[in-house]
């Protein structure tokens, strides 16, 4: 079965499209009728400046990993024709030491949505229709929100990463950057048990959408007094850095108690002043988080149980047809959080 698509590429810096492909299903996988998806920080990378850190576009590449659909066709009986699911981006080889011990989000070939790691480019998924493995496709219920749904794929980032520290029932916690992922977090811990959740950041805007989303108390990154959290060596039982700064982490060993733990989610440069000895002298933990693993198809079943509501990060929607407005809209900070394109 061959099937005319439209689909949205970047073909390097601030250079998108919207062109004319074919799919060709031949009743392997699942055959998906894309009907939404989200702007990630990603693709807005690859749109602004044609990369994601040595990662360069060298050829067109569909962008999106953040995608709902229906099914058109599938090699799966649990994917009848009609059902609603929500794409997993991540396809891992299944036989390297990371995917045979449960750990695929550490792949070492793992084949991401929309990712110019490898060449030939690993496509993305806004497109009309796209051919996935079954295995991909987790369904959900056809009176769910589709605008609420598209919101799987983040919300999975925060799930993985409010589980790094252990269980964070009763416990207080502090969340420093809460754009579109940190304010997911915020509201995964808030599900996940934690006694007091406390927020900081530059925009409030981006404040006043975590408090929204479940945080305590929001603090205003450069002005408000952090003085109080600092005594005793630290007041936080766990923090998370989720602004890829210096500054912020800095912060976050400062303000977390010893022997407690500092998360890592953030995506941001390299830290060359690193307070080691903060570190070193509070006994703290510090953890990475990537992506996610079984965590995707528990923010589906969240989503759908009305667990987390993510809809005060939507920002906008776009037609698939207007993609470079959407990802100029997307990349302006001062009123966008969350943008979705419609297909």
């Amino acid at each position: 079965m061959k099937i005319q698509t439209q689909s949205c590429v970047v073909n390097g810096k601030r250079d998108v499209a919207v062109i004319a492909q074919e799919v060709d299903y031949r009743g392997q996988g699942t055959l998906v009728k894309i009907s939404r998806g989200g702007i990630c920080g990603s693709d807005l990378h690859y749109f602004q400046e044609g990369k994601v850190g040595n990662f360069q576009v060298r050829q067109p590449m569909v962008l999106g990993h953040e995608v709902i659909g229906e099914v058109v066709a599938s090699d799966s009986p649990q994917l009848p024709v009609g059902q609603k699911v929500a794409l997993n981006p991540s396809k891992p080889c299944g036989q390297c030491k990371y995917c045979l011990a449960q750990q695929s989000n550490q792949c070492v070939e793992m084949r991401f949505f929309g990712s110019a790691m490898y060449f030939p480019h690993v496509d993305g998924a806004f497109t009309q229709y796209k051919v996935v493995d079954s295995a991909q496709c987790v369904p959900y219920g056809a009176d769910c929100d589709d605008r609420v749904m598209v919101f799987a794929e983040p919300l999975a980032v925060a799930i993985h990463a409010a589980k790094q520290p252990g269980d964070v029932t009763g416990k207080k916690v502090f969340v420093s950057g809460v754009g579109p992922i940190g304010c997911l977090l915020v509201a995964a811990l808030k599900a996940l048990g934690a006694a007091e959740i406390v927020c900081a950041d530059l925009s409030p805007r981006c404040l006043a959408i975590a408090r929204q989303m479940g945080a305590d108390r929001c603090l205003h990154a450069a002005d408000d007094d952090v003085s109080d959290y600092q005594q005793d060596k630290g007041y936080f039982d766990v923090a998370f850095e989720v602004a890829g700064h210096p500054q912020s982490l800095q912060r976050c060993l400062e303000i977390t108690r010893a022997k407690g733990t500092v998360v890592q989610v953030g995506m941001g440069g390299s830290f060359p002043d690193f307070p080691l000895m903060l570190l070193i002298a509070k006994e703290l933990n510090l953890l990475g988080s990537f992506r996610f693993v079984a965590e995707f198809a528990l923010a589906v079943a969240w989503l759908a149980d009305g667990v987390v509501d993510p809809l005060p990060l939507l920002s906008a929607e776009f037609a698939s047809g207007q993609l470079a407005q959407a990802l100029e809209f997307a990349g302006d900070k001062r009123q966008a959080a969350k943008v979705q394109l419609v297909f």
